[in-house]
Formats: C-alpha cells, sequence, structure tokens
C-alpha cells in the first residue's frame, strides 16, 4: 500500500564518458548545482558511487537503485555522454525516466557541454523503444528548473505508483450504472492496477465484527472534528464511526490503495444510514474513495494523489451552460474542497436529500478557488483521460450534499460535453484544487492514453 506522502525515493544517475570531452569543469559545476537542487526538494535522493561510463558501470548503477528502493530515476549528462547507454538504460529499467539536461556555458566561443543534445538523443532512443521518460531542461536551482523537475518526477511517480496499485471494489456497480463496470484486466494491462473484489456481504460481516472500543474511539476523533449537527442527533454518529473503522480496516488488512463501494440501494436500507460520511473523512485523510461502484473514479482520485495534487472527490455533472458546470453529488466531499468549518455553507453533518437517512456532509465547495475537472475511464478497450482548469463561482441556488459551480473559460461547455458523451465518460467527474490539466496531459502521454483535454 502506497504512502503518498512520503519522500520520492528518486536514483540519480550522473552519466559521463570514458574520455574527457567539451568542459569537464563545466559539467562538475553543474552536477554541483544539480545535487544542491536535489538536495532541496522533498525527494529521498540515492546517487551511486560508481563513475558511470560504460555499460558496465550503467548496469551495476542501476542495481544499487533497485536495491536502495528508487522508484524513479533522473539521469543528468551534464556533459554529454555515450549515447550507447540509451538502450541499457531502456532494456533494463522500464519504468519511467527523467532526462535532465544542463546549459551551455554562456561565454568563450567552444562548445562547453552538448548536455541538451545528448538527452534529445537518449529521449529519441527510449522513444522508440516504447520506454517511458521525461525531458527537463534549465540551470539547476532557478525556479523553473525546479518547477519542471518537480513534476516531471511527480509524473513519473504517478506511473510507479499506479503500476504497484491495489483497488478495492466493495459490491458492484450501482443499479443501471453499467458504464461503470469495471474492467479489471484492462486496468491491469494499461497502468498495472489490481483490482480485488469485495462483496457487499463481506463487507456488512467486517462492519458486524468491528472492534467496539475501535468504535467507541473513532467516535470521539469524530466529534473532535467539529462537524456542526443538522437534523441529525449525536445518537446516530456510532454507525458512522462503524463505517469508517470498518472501511479503513479493510484498506489495511487488504493493502487497498484505493476503495469503491456501491453505496446504494442496499447499504441504507440494510444499515440504515449512508457511508458517506465515514468517506467525506477518509477522503479528506488523502484517501482514494469511489461512490457507487465506480472504479475507474477511484483510480482517478488515486492518481491526483499520486501527481502531488491533493485529496479529490467525485461528482456528477448535474446541469451545465456555455461556460459553467454544476457539481453536484449527494454528500461525500472532502473537508479540504469545501468553504471553511464553521462558515455559512462549510460542511455540515445532514440528512440524505432523497431519503432523509444520515449520515452525508453537506457542504458548498469553497468558492473562487481554482480547481481541476477531470475523469479517466474505459471504453471500447481503450482508456481515455480529460482533464480542464477551472474556477469556482457562488452557486446560483442552494442545493444538499456537495454543490458547486465550476466557470470553465477554455471550453463552449456544451460543445465539449457532447464529445466527451462520445467518447463514453461516466456521468462522474473528479475534482481537486489547483490547475493540473497540463500536469495530466502529460501522465496521459506517460500511459498512451486517449487525451481529451
Amino acid at each position: 500500500m502506497t504512502v503518498l506522502n512520503d519522500p520520492i525515493r528518486v536514483g540519480v544517475l550522473f552519466l559521463r564518458r570514458k574520455r574527457p570531452g567539451f568542459d569537464p569543469d563545466w559539467g562538475t559545476e553543474m552536477e554541483t548545482a544539480a545535487k544542491a537542487q536535489l538536495s532541496q526538494m522533498n525527494l529521498d535522493v540515492f546517487i551511486p558511487a560508481e563513475r558511470i561510463v560504460d555499460g558496465a558501470s550503467l548496469r551495476r548503477a542501476l542495481e544499487e537503485c533497485t536495491e536502495a528502493g528508487a522508484e524513479i530515476l533522473v539521469t543528468l549528462q551534464t556533459t554529454m555522454s555515450d549515447g550507447r547507454l540509451a538502450p541499457i538504460l531502456g532494456q533494463l529499467w522500464d519504468a519511467p525516466v527523467v532526462l535532465w539536461a544542463t546549459p551551455e556555458k554562456q561565454e568563450g566561443s567552444m562548445i562547453s557541454a552538448c548536455s541538451l543534445v545528448g538527452n534529445h538523443m537518449f529521449a529519441s532512443t527510449l522513444h522508440l523503444l516504447q520506454r517511458p521518460f521525461e525531458i527537463v531542461y534549465g540551470m539547476p536551482g532557478e525556479g523553473e528548473t525546479e518547477a519542471q523537475l518537480d513534476r516531471a518526477v511527480r509524473i513519473a511517480h504517478a506511473v510507479h505508483v499506479l503500476s504497484n496499485a491495489k483497488v478495492g471494489l466493495i459490491g458492484n456497480h450501482a443499479p443501471g450504472f453499467v458504464d461503470m463496470h469495471a474492467d479489471p484486466f484492462l486496468l491491469s494491462r494499461t497502468f498495472g492496477t489490481q483490482m480485488q473484489h469485495i462483496s457487499l456481504h463481506e463487507f456488512l460481516s467486517v462492519m458486524e465484527d468491528a472492534p467496539e472500543d475501535s468504535v467507541l474511539v473513532d467516535i470521539g476523533r469524530a466529534q473532535e472534528l467539529g462537524l456542526p449537527l443538522l437534523d441529525v442527533s449525536e445518537d446516530e454518529l456510532p454507525t458512522s464511526s462503524r463505517y469508517y473503522v470498518s472501511m479503513k480496516q479493510i484498506m489495511e488488512e487488504e493493502w487497498l490503495d484505493g476503495l469503491t463501494i456501491r453505496d446504494w440501494p442496499e447499504l441504507p436500507n440494510i444499515i440504515e444510514q449512508w457511508p458517506y460520511l465515514a468517506m467525506a473523512r477518509l477522503s479528506s485523510e488523502g484517501k482514494a474513495l469511489g461512490c457507487e461502484g465506480d472504479v475507474d473514479g477511484t483510480v482517478s482520485c488515486l492518481m491526483a494523489g499520486a501527481l502531488g495534487c491533493g485529496v479529490s472527490t467525485l461528482s456528477d455533472w448535474l446541469e451545465h451552460d456555455h461556460s459553467t458546470v454544476t457539481l453536484w453529488h449527494a454528500g461525500n466531499a472532502p473537508f479540504q474542497l469545501c468553504e471553511p468549518m464553521g462558515s455559512e455553507r462549510g460542511p455540515k453533518i445532514a440528512r440524505h436529500f432523497n431519503n432523509q437517512k444520515p449520515a452525508v456532509v453537506d457542504a458548498n465547495l469553497k468558492v473562487d478557488s481554482p480547481i481541476t475537472l477531470f475523469r479517466l475511464w474505459h471504453c471500447d478497450g481503450d482508456y481515455f483521460l480529460m482533464a480542464c482548469d477551472a474556477r469556482t463561482i457562488p452557486p446560483r441556488r442552494p442545493l444538499k450534499g456537495t454543490n458547486g459551480l465550476a466557470e470553465i473559460e477554455n471550453h463552449d461547455v456544451v460543445e465539449w460535453f457532447e464529445d466527451l458523451c462520445h467518447a463514453g465518460m461516466p456521468h462522474h467527474v473528479s475534482i481537486v484544487q489547483g490547475y493540473h490539466a497540463d500536469t495530466m496531459r502529460r501522465f496521459a502521454r506517460q500511459m498512451r492514453i486517449h487525451w481529451m483535454g
């Protein structure tokens, strides 16, 4: 089970030549500056001790990186290395590689590094070998270079996370939501992600056997959140804590990186409560959660977390006009996406809009906030990804549950919606704070899936 907040373990390879070339002093200066920048980032950096100058030393360095637990590689040629190393790299390392090219010395008439040329050659070779890579070009220590490097590392990390991830599905898709039916084999072939099915009966057994002391402790923790009660009594909170404890237990015992649940129609009828408050709490803690059997939606949220975008949630695309989309769901949004706790439209524990059973979270999405609308889905034997930067504005009317209005500038929403429907996109979209559409576009390129920005 991946812990997304841990520093990313990065193997850094400085690729050199057996015979000196170009300006070795400049190359050494760039190496020193690159090491200084890497040490200041939120990375767990491993650099092999051996000088990498040929195939044999590269092989030994890659073995060291593997033994050190490196998830991804960053390679640098501060002066142009041997191009014959690229096929060896592609053969022995199938995870993404970040190619970092450093600039020329801006003095004199001689070529000082040829770093970009060397990395360009590596990029072309890796592409022809169908090996994933990201490329960074810039002076170590500059803000733009650090931003490029951070994005490239996170994209490579997300590929690594999904390739080792496991998601659980409790029950199946909700009645009629057959477009969300999971394809575990396509999911595995595309991302490497495995899916485990858990029956509703198994889940109900876990809830029934949940340790009472754990439930009592969690009731106290839930009360400490300070969520106001809206037509809900404190006597009704233990069931939500039982949901929370049970879902968390399943994720920990089965080593799940994400969890999808068929939350209706059975659960509120059998348990007499909805699981949405528990889901909102888990999502607020950074867990990838999906409702209504939407496994691809859960993987969307897992992808966003691995990319460093933060917590996310699923929402219905309720209605739209040419420039806005109304975002609504029955009440399972993480608290970070909502108006502040204690404010008029901040999170409150409430009853479901339809059958008046607890426990859902009524809240507006935080207004005047940059967000990204995004979605992974499968259709016709392939995966698709769409993402669009937007900004929340005040909703036009109050709605129970999660309520938000997103303003979109770079699309005619009416036409865009038609295109997405014709590509088979389900009715759920994911929401995350910040502008991340370009990062997600690059992730789609890494995974060789269809991009629909």
